[in-house]
Formats: C-alpha cells, sequence, structure tokens
C-alpha cells in the first residue's frame, strides 16, 4: 500500500512538471519562397519579348501653339471630371453644356450628376434591344443629344445627389458593369426570352450593383424635389431651345438628317445639315457671343498630342486651303472620322489669324498635364474632324428659317 501512494505521488509530481502547454493560433501571410522563385523564373522564360511600339504623331517642336488655358477668352462652366473607365464622354460634355447653359441664361452655378442620366440611357438601350429581339446597340456610347431625351422622360437630379459611386471608389468604372449587362442581354437573344418588365428588372439590379440606386427625390438649397421637378424648377432650361448641327454632304443642305453612326443606337433624325462655311461661322459666331457648345467628333489623329495639348492638322495630312466640304465628307466616308468623342467648347483664342478653341474634356488624355481636363483645338481640327455640335437656336435663327 505504501509503494502505491509512493507512486501516485510521483505520477502527479511528473504531471504537474510536464503538464502539455496549449498551443495559440496567429495570422500570417504565406510564404513559399522556392516555389515563387521558380514561378518568376518560368514566367521569365515564357514572356515574350516587349514590342517597342510608337505612334506616328506631329513633331511640335518650335510650333508657335497655345500653351496655357489663361491664354483664351473663355465662359463660365464647372472645373473638369475625368470620365474614367466609362464610354459616357457624351454624357459628360453635354451634361457640362447645360451646366454653362443653366449659368448663361439663370446665373446659377449648379453641378449636375452624368452618371444619373448615364443609369437611364442604360435602361433604354436595353429597351429597345429586348423589343428589337437584340437587333440594336448596346454599348457605352450614345450621342449628345440622348441627354436632353433621358431628363425629358426621368428628370436630373444634382451631382451631390447621386454621383453612381460606391462607397470607397475614387474613379468611374463601367467595364464590369458593361461586361455582365451584355452578357445577360445576349443570353436573353440565345434563349428568345423576350419578357422586356423582367429583362429591364433584371438589368436595374445589375445597375444598382455596380451604380447603387439612383435615388427618386433629392434636396437642393434645403428644398425637397422629384428628379422632374429638379429639371423644371431649378434647372429651369427649355430644352427644345437646343439645335444638333451637322454637316454632311451625304443629304441635301437645309435638310434634316440622320446621324448614322452606332451611337445614334436610337436612330434620331433631327439632326440640321448645313453647308460647312455656314457650320464653320455658326461656332465662331457662338463663342464670342458667349454661346459654348456640345460638339462631338474625331480624336485619333496624328495632330493629337496630350502632352502639348493641341489638336492641330498637319499639312502632311492636308494643307489648310484644301480643308473643304469634300475633304471632311471623304474622311467621314472612309471611316477615318468617326464619332469617337463628345467634348465642350468653353473659349477661343485667335492667333496669326486663325482660331482655337478651348475645350473641356472628360476623357484621361487631357488630364496627362497643366491644364488638366483641357485641349486646345484649332480651326482647322474643328473643320474637318468636328462631325456635330449643339447650340441654342438663338445663334441659328436666320439659318433654321432656310429649312423646309
Amino acid at each position: 500500500m505504501k509503494n502505491f501512494i509512493l507512486l501516485l505521488i510521483a505520477l502527479a509530481f511528473i504531471s504537474s512538471t510536464y503538464a502539455q502547454v496549449k498551443n495559440q493560433g496567429v495570422f500570417v501571410k504565406p510564404k513559399s519562397e522556392y516555389y515563387e522563385a521558380n514561378k518568376k523564373a518560368v514566367e521569365e522564360f515564357n514572356k515574350k519579348p516587349a514590342q517597342d511600339s510608337k505612334a506616328f504623331k506631329v513633331d511640335f517642336t518650335g510650333l508657335d501653339l497655345p500653351k496655357l488655358k489663361s491664354e483664351f477668352k473663355y465662359e463660365w462652366h464647372n472645373d473638369p471630371i475625368n470620365q474614367g473607365m466609362t464610354g459616357t464622354c457624351w454624357d459628360f460634355s453635354t451634361t457640362s453644356f447645360f451646366e454653362s447653359e443653366i449659368y448663361r441664361i439663370n446665373k446659377k452655378k449648379i453641378k449636375l450628376s452624368e452618371i444619373y442620366t448615364a443609369y437611364w440611357e442604360y435602361v433604354e438601350k436595353a429597351r429597345r434591344f429586348v423589343q428589337e429581339r437584340g437587333n440594336s446597340a448596346f454599348a457605352e456610347g450614345s450621342e449628345g443629344n440622348a441627354v436632353k431625351r433621358i431628363w425629358k422622360q426621368y428628370g436630373v437630379v444634382p451631382a451631390s445627389a447621386y454621383s453612381g459611386m460606391l462607397p470607397g471608389q475614387k474613379v468611374h468604372d463601367h467595364s464590369k458593369l458593361i461586361d455582365e449587362m451584355n452578357s445577360y442581354l445576349q443570353g436573353l437573344k440565345t434563349s428568345n426570352a423576350w419578357n422586356e418588365e423582367e429583362a429591364l428588372s433584371t438589368i436595374k439590379s445589375i445597375l444598382n450593383h455596380y451604380l447603387d440606386v439612383p435615388p427618386t427625390k433629392c434636396t437642393y438649397e434645403g428644398k425637397e424635389f422629384t428628379p422632374k421637378e429638379f429639371l423644371d424648377k431649378v434647372v429651369n432650361l427649355k430644352l427644345d431651345d437646343y439645335i444638333d448641327i451637322i454637316s454632311l454632304m451625304e443629304k441635301p443642305y437645309y435638310t434634316k438628317m440622320m446621324y448614322n453612326v452606332p451611337d445614334n443606337w436610337w436612330l434620331d433624325s433631327s439632326y440640321y445639315n448645313v453647308p460647312l462655311d455656314e457650320y464653320m461661322s455658326i461656332i465662331k459666331n457662338a463663342i464670342r457671343k458667349g454661346y459654348t457648345m456640345a460638339i462631338g467628333g474625331d480624336v485619333s489623329e496624328p495632330g493629337i498630342e496630350s502632352h502639348v495639348k493641341v489638336a492641330m492638322i498637319p499639312t502632311f495630312d492636308i494643307p489648310s486651303e484644301y480643308i473643304d466640304e469634300n475633304a471632311r465628307e471623304f474622311r467621314f466616308v472612309n471611316k477615318t472620322t468617326t464619332d469617337d468623342h463628345g467634348i465642350h467648347l468653353v473659349g477661343y483664342l485667335n492667333k496669326n489669324g486663325k482660331d482655337w478653341y478651348l475645350i473641356k474634356d472628360s476623357g484621361a488624355g487631357a488630364y496627362n498635364v497643366e491644364d488638366k481636363g483641357y485641349y486646345y483645338y484649332s480651326e482647322d481640327y474643328v473643320k474637318l474632324k468636328i462631325v456635330d455640335f449643339c447650340v441654342h437656336k438663338d445663334m441659328v435663327e436666320d439659318i433654321l428659317k432656310k429649312f423646309k
């Protein structure tokens, strides 16, 4: 018995002396140095040699060009805003134009939401896609006059009420949004499931996920408005007073025509077609009288350089004296002039007997260097490559009398 008690005492001593230590868990970053080294070696071996890609551009060295925004006489406009990774230049440029018009007419400085308009334009594109059984364009692009069409239908809200960005998001990005909506719509085409109500409900749920839900009410200067009330009572513009001007030889001058490009997906035929000399005369006259314009055209030329902030037509393309309606039409027909980009013409400078125009631009290139958000377009560039513009009807009353 005594030996048994001694054994128990010994076991208790050993247990207390060698008690099991409890392990603790921590979060650590996984490491696999050897595997990562192997992976890097494989990637380097398989990597294709970098291509020395270069763009053919004008040599701007020594040219007498505008260098600063301050050289221009310009009208009031809100500060430039970048459209981010989206194809919504049509929206940013035309919204900016209408903001300037609000100030010109009503002396109010208002910042409006571009993405509210884009949201509903996506919905209307999807509606048309379903109604046309998939035989309608669905993409980010549109034409500037889509803005007033959407406003008439859905109203508009101030930027403070709807940014179209999620918490923490700093840059607009519609890439995943467009991919998901397109994938869904193409699926409808494959399945032949053309239930419009169901389709638009799904499209809105996708938009809500990426852009947030658009407001049905907004507050401005302490008062509450629906989007349509905000349009009527605060924005207070007569949208039918804004005229889209074009100059193309394919249709008779002084008649209305359809702008036959993919971004005119709803086949709008309200463009007033005028001779090129009158087209340029309207622009020159309007900006000198304090009227800005939303303009659109081609921006893929060797005479455009974002770091010089200039858009010009080089003589190796076509000398200035040969820029006429034939040269303009030739480029539109062979598709070297397209409706790439929408921008806002806000000012002018007469330099060496020719006009230069101050352009407010929401595209990325305009933000590479100071003055951020601007370009300087030569008169020749506008004459050859800018296909259409929108201006208040006051600037075209005499010309409108020529239309049947």
